[in-house]
C-alpha cells in the first residue's frame, strides 16, 4: 500500500523516482524494478520470487532423510558436535556443521541451546605443557546398570588427557595410578590442580580452607616428589576438567555402546587404545608455547612405586619384626647392622598389597600381601 501512494505521487510528478525510493529505504533500481513489475502483474508482481525458487546449492531430499535416518538409527542420543564428528569420519560427509545442526533441529530430533548468561571471562591456560594439570574422578552410568568412577589427569596447557582409567571407586591408589602414568610418559610436573576430596587433602572445618601441614598420604607423596598441589574450593574454578567431563559423559558411553563393552577392563583397553588417541587429536589446543616443563623420570635408587604408595612409620621390635595391619613382617638378617631394634622404619604398601620395609632409602625387605618375605 505504501508503494502504490508512492507510485501513484510519483506517476503525477509530485514525486521524482529518487525522492520515492529514499522514503521506502531501496535503491533507485530497485524502485524502477518494481514499478515494472507492478505495471505487467499489478500487485502480485511485488511479492519475493525467491520464495518459491529452490536455492541452487540446497541439498537433495534424499541426502537429508538419510542424514537424519542415521541420526535416529545408529546415533541417538549423541550431541550434534559427537554425531557430525561419525558423519565426517567415518560416512565420509561432505556438509558442514551448520548445516547437519540445522537439519537436526529443523527436525526435532535436537534441541536448540538456551541462551547464553552473562559474560564471563576465563581464566587464562598456562602457556606451556607440564606447569598445570588437572586430576579429578567422574562417578557415571558409563554402561547400562553400572556406576564406575572415570579417573582424568589432563594439562591446563592444551587440553591433552595423559591418563585415563575405569576403576570400582575413586581413591589414594587411583589417584598415585593416575600421577605415575603421567610421569613415566612426560616426567615430572610442576603443580596439580584437583578439589578437596579426603584423599587430596585435610580439611579440619567442612568448607573451610584445606591443611596444607597435616597431609593425607597422597599430598605427602606428591611434597616427595617435588609436584605442588592447588586445591579448588568450586566446581566453578574447575571449569575447564568439568567441561571435559562433561564431553566424557556425552561421548564415552555411547562408544563403549557402539563396541558392546559392558567389562571393567575391556572398557580400560579400548579406553588407552582406541578412545583417547582419537580424543586428544580431536580436542587438544596449541600450548601458547612450544616449550615443555616436564623434567623426565630417570629411575634411580628410589623408583615411582616406592614414591606413590602408602607410608607408616613403625618401631623395630626385639625380634627384628615389625606389625603392618596384622601382619608380621620378619626383617631377615643382611651384612648393613648387625640388628634393627628399636630403630624408626617405614613400612611401604603398594596398589597391589605387597609390603616393603624402608630405613632411610634402603629397602630392608619386600613382603607378599601375607607379610612373607619375597626373597
Amino acid at each position: 500500500m505504501r508503494f502504490e501512494e508512492l507510485y501513484d505521487q510519483r506517476t503525477e510528478g509530485s514525486l521524482s523516482v529518487e525522492e520515492a525510493a529514499r522514503i521506502l529505504g531501496v535503491d533507485v533500481r530497485t524502485f524502477r524494478r518494481w514499478c515494472h513489475r507492478y505495471e505487467e502483474e499489478g500487485a502480485v508482481g511485488l511479492a519475493d520470487q525467491r520464495l518459491e525458487k529452490i536455492a541452487h546449492n540446497a541439498a537433495p531430499i534424499d541426502e537429508v532423510l538419510e542424514l537424519l535416518s542415521l541420526f535416529e538409527t545408529r546415533y541417538p542420543r549423541f550431541t550434534v558436535a559427537h554425531f557430525y564428528d561419525k558423519y565426517r569420519d567415518e560416512h565420509k560427509g561432505i556438509r558442514g556443521y551448520t548445516w547437519v545442526k540445522t537439519q537436526l533441529q529443523k527436525a526435532g530430533l535436537v534441541n536448540k541451546a538456551s541462551k547464553r548468561g552473562a559474560h564471563r571471562r576465563k581464566r587464562e591456560r598456562e602457556p606451556m605443557t607440564g606447569m598445570l594439570l588437572h586430576q579429578d574422578g567422574s562417578t557415571h552410568l558409563w554402561i547400562p546398570g553400572q556406576y564406575w568412577d572415570l579417573i582424568v589427569t589432563m594439562d591446563d596447557a592444551d587440553n591433552k588427557i595423559y591418563s585415563a582409567f575405569f576403576v570400582e571407586e575413586e581413591g589414594t591408589f587411583s589417584s598415585f595410578q593416575g600421577v605415575k602414568e603421567v610421569v613415566r610418559q612426560q616426567g615430572l610436573f610442576c603443580s596439580l590442580y584437583t578439589d578437596r576430596g579426603s584423599h587430596y587433602w585435610n580439611t579440619p572445618q567442612c568448607g573451610g580452607k584445606v591443611d596444607k601441614i597435616n597431609l593425607t598420604q597422597f599430598g605427602s607423596a606428591m611434597r616427595h616428589a617435588g609436584i605442588e598441589m592447588i586445591p579448588a574450593y568450586s566446581p566453578e574454578a574447575r571449569g575447564r576438567s568439568e567441561r571435559m567431563f562433561g564431553t566424557l559423559q556425552g561421548r564415552l558411553p555411547k562408544e563403549l555402546a557402539l563396541e558392546g563393552i559392558c567389562e571393567m577392563g575391556k572398557a580400560n583397553q579400548f579406553l588407552k587404545e582406541k578412545y583417547l588417541p582419537a580424543h586428544n587429536q580431536r580436542f587438544v589446543v596449541k600450548p601458547r608455547q612450544e616449550e615443555t616443563a616436564f623434567i623426565p623420570w630417570v629411575e634411580g635408587n628410589l623408583n615411582l612405586d616406592d614414591i606413590f604408595c602408602l607410608k607408616e612409620s613403625r618401631i623395630v621390635n626385639k625380634d627384628n619384626t615389625v606389625t603392618y595391619k596384622t601382619r608380621v613382617l620378619q626383617i631377615p638378617k643382611n651384612y648393613y647392622r648387625h640388628h634393627y631394634v628399636k630403630k624408626t622404619v617405614i613400612v611401604h604398601e603398594y596398589e597391589n598389597r605387597q609390603m616393603s620395609v624402608f630405613l632411610g632409602p634402603r629397602c630392608l625387605g619386600r613382603y607378599d600381601t601375607e607379610g612373607i618375605l619375597i626373597t
